[in-house]
């Protein structure tokens, strides 16, 4: 029987040209999507690439005016430039602290479009306060990017919604049923195969049109196969819950129009509603405090500290005997009491920060416990992640950097209280970041959506073994 539906399901969607439509559907969206991303990720790609360039260009200048200065010729730079003094090379020739973006990170464009992709850390920059935001058309936000994500999430759900909404119905109301009835099978497992072939078919066709997609544009396949793979599962899952759906629905025997309604209402339940109401929540049970109020304890914290940066100093060497070096010739300057006075000033305003960051995090345990309630959620993130755009991957690089810039101080400040002068020499020992990327493990995901669908296969042909139908085609 199953073979005979086999051949019977691969006639009917030929004839009916669904497997030409979806495949050219799949073409032009898939297509078009990869295309916009791997645009905008060579925009970032570029943004990095020339700043970088930036700072080739700047160490070339700094070593030449270091040579000057060496030679004791005349420099047009001003005196507070010139990186004999190390606080200038960490002010004015800082390093490119850039989030590498890994190969598929055109598929999601997730917190990419809020976030800068690089930063340069300076000496005298609040490094626990650092702007990691950029500025963006609000028109972007409001309507999202079309990347492969957006048509994977959102789309191919309707796709699958306008393929398998009217498998039993149809049969109903052309007046077929009671000849299925006939058949030695029952209806469920008779819908059952035909909603498998048809996710069968439309897998296939999706697994093809992404190789295609992907080979034709140059996005990398071959060298990220391991990527690839964990993009498919992850596909392929998210498409196995809503063909479930498709099934459940498809259960209740009602019409055509009925089931399209129904199955309509739950892509905007699961897709629009469930994540909406989620930050809702998060956000007000657990609201950010006021960023604007912890600038202006930064700036109270500054002011009063600096009318006491002397004794702040004297505390500091005191902390850091290797620092206080008997030299009579070296004048104590402003670097020297605003290094000190930094950590006093991080120590202080430490609570301040970490509540502004305790409630982030309790905000994402809110979506953590509750991402489950929507598959169309889970699947965003995971692809997020794949990307390497997810909020996890953005909290991740904004803690390197800030680990970062205190490697960068620290780095400077000897040379500073050891009134040592920068020299070219030096320009190769200067620190670099490299970007490490968290973790990921996306197989524990797919694995969950797939055992989510097998159970909700087994609630649905439980509950309507439970049914009886006046005309006895969908019995036990």
């Amino acid at each position: 029987m199953l073979k005979y539906n086999f051949t019977y399901e691969l006639k009917l969607l030929l004839r009916s040209r669904w497997i030409q439509l979806l495949s050219l559907t799949l073409i032009i969206l898939f297509g078009f999507s990869t295309f916009n991303g791997l645009q905008k990720l060579d925009q970032r790609k570029a943004v990095i690439s020339e700043a970088m360039a930036e700072v080739e260009q700047a160490d070339m200048d700094m070593e030449k005016l270091l040579d000057s200065v060496a030679q004791g010729l005349p420099v047009s730079a001003s005196r507070w430039t010139i990186p004999t003094n190390p606080m200038a090379v960490g002010n004015y020739y800082p390093r490119v602290a850039a989030m590498e973006p890994p190969a598929f990170a055109f598929i999601a464009t997730g917190q990419s479009d809020m976030y800068t992709s690089y930063v340069k850390p300076k000496v005298s920059g609040d490094d626990f306060a650092l702007n990691f935001t950029e500025m963006t058309s609000p028109v972007q936000l409001l309507f999202g990017s079309f990347d492969l994500a957006f048509v994977i999430v959102y789309l191919l759900p309707l796709l699958i919604i306008a393929f398998s909404y009217n498998i039993l119905s149809a049969e109903k109301e052309q007046g077929t049923l009671r000849l299925l009835g006939a058949q030695p099978m029952s209806i469920r497992r008779w819908m059952l195969q035909k909603l498998a072939l048809r996710f069968f078919w439309l897998s296939l066709m999706v697994v093809v049109v992404l190789i295609l997609t992907f080979t034709v544009f140059g996005a990398g396949l071959t060298t990220n196969l391991a990527d690839f793979f964990a993009l498919t599962g992850l596909i392929l899952a998210y498409m196995l819950f809503w063909f479930v759906l498709a099934f459940l629905v498809n259960l209740s025997a009602g019409s055509s129009a009925k089931n399209a309604v129904s199955m309509l209402g739950l892509w905007v339940i699961l897709v629009l509603l469930v994540p909406s109401a989620l930050n809702q929540v998060g956000n007000t049970a657990y609201p950010i405090p006021s960023r604007t109020l912890m600038i202006n304890d930064m700036r109270a914290k500054k002011t009063e500290v600096s009318k006491k940066q002397d004794e702040i100093l004297d505390a500091y060497l005191r902390d850091h005997p290797e620092y206080a070096i008997n030299d009579t010739a070296q004048a104590r300057n402003f670097y020297h009491r605003y290094i000190a006075s930094q950590e006093l000033i991080k120590k202080e305003l430490a609570p301040v920060v970490g509540a502004f960051e305790a409630q982030l995090e309790k905000q994402q345990e809110v979506f953590e416990k509750f991402k489950w309630l929507s598959p169309a959620l889970v699947t965003q993130q995971s692809l997020n992640t794949i990307a390497g755009s997810s909020t996890a991957d953005y909290e991740s690089y904004r803690k390197q950097v800030i680990a970062f810039a205190g490697q960068w101080r620290d780095h400077l400040s000897p040379m500073l209280y050891n009134n040592q002068q920068f020299t070219a020499s030096d320009i190769k020992n200067l620190p670099h970041f490299i970007y490490k990327p968290p973790s990921q493990n996306l197989s524990i995901t797919t694995l969950i959506l797939v055992g989510l669908s097998l159970v909700l296969i087994a609630i649905g042909w439980g509950f309507s073994q439970k049914r009886q139908k006046q005309n006895g085609l969908i019995g036990a």
